[in-house]
């Protein structure tokens, strides 16, 4: 781990996504995070010493998902495909595929393991299994406000984490999708899916692949930015320490309809990219089901 100051940054971006707004001034204390993402090695040793069985190797219930299909009620996660071509962006089912035995030792399904990636980080890990892991390594999950100014590294209000330019002078610092996303991957940054630890440059801090290879759980449940809610009442000043909001409140608005709770990730993934999902940023925030493993999140810990 490393250690954070702590301090305070301005959060958020009004220069990408609707809901990274408002730009406002947070303060956090100082904690110490994992330099790393938690990797497979790591994960397997804290699978070999409690017997923890994640989400994806559980097969669901039915009676929790009604209207499910029977023939779905099998372990398993979700896996990225590429496609062969272009496709519509607003249609996920194109490349996202539910894959019967796909979980974090069979991360493209059950032929698949990990041979070669003990020192990639760990995937289909569903928000109850990092938060157990964090439990038993005596950790704990970083906030969303702790996880920016982390991953910010002292930069003041860039874009990225290195700078207001996405690869400067042609440089790859983090691993994303260049080319076409879902179809074209020019690999230019040399990975296809995930990447092995430290083999991007580390930011101000001293702290690896916070931005792209895989996304990463937060202790947040998704909720607008306190900020923006205070706006709403005319209150404006430093917010301290924020947390998120509650299970029964937090939301994706583009999914209303679902009522499974959500928490934020950040960071981004191996397939961020300039035509799609342009999340490969500290500001960058999305709504992950507590309930949802896929083949691009991940997870690190703090200490406060």
């Amino acid at each position: 781990m490393i250690a954070v100051p702590g301090g305070t940054f301005l959060m958020g971006s009004d220069r990408f996504y609707p809901e990274e707004t408002p730009r406002r001034r947070v303060k956090v204390d100082p904690f110490m995070i994992d330099v790393v993402p938690v990797t497979n090695a790591q994960f397997a040793e804290f699978a070999r010493s409690t017997g923890h069985v994640t989400i994806a190797e559980i097969a669901p219930n039915p009676d929790d998902y009604p209207g499910m299909a029977p023939a779905m009620a099998h372990a398993g996660s979700l896996v990225f495909h590429k496609t062969s071509g272009p496709v519509p962006l607003d249609q996920v089912h194109h490349w996202w595929r539910f894959e019967f035995g796909a979980d974090w030792r069979h991360p493209l399904g059950p032929d698949s393991d990990l041979d070669g990636l003990d020192d990639h980080p760990v995937v289909h890990i569903a928000w109850a299994d990092a938060a157990a892991y964090a439990q038993w390594a005596g950790k704990a999950l970083p906030t969303e406000a702790e996880w920016e100014f982390a991953a910010r590294g002292g930069l003041e209000d860039a874009d990225y984490a290195w700078g207001n330019e996405l690869a400067p002078a042609g440089a790859m610092l983090a691993n994303y999708w260049q080319g076409l996303f879902p179809f074209a991957n020019q690999c230019l940054d040399g990975w296809e899916r995930t990447s092995p630890v430290r083999s991007f440059p580390p930011n101000g801090y001293g702290i690896h692949d916070m931005i792209g290879n895989t996304w990463e759980w937060t202790a947040d449940w998704y909720a607008e930015p306190v900020a923006k809610r205070k706006s709403r009442r005319g209150a404006c000043c430093t917010v301290d320490n924020p947390r998120g909001g509650s299970m029964r409140s937090s939301y994706d608005p583009s999914q209303p309809e679902i009522r499974i709770g959500r928490k934020v990730i950040k960071g981004g993934s191996h397939l961020c990219a300039e035509n799609y999902c342009r999340r490969y940023r500290p500001a960058a925030r999305h709504p992950e089901m507590i309930d949802t493993s896929t083949s691009h999140i991940g997870f690190r810990c703090i200490v406060r």
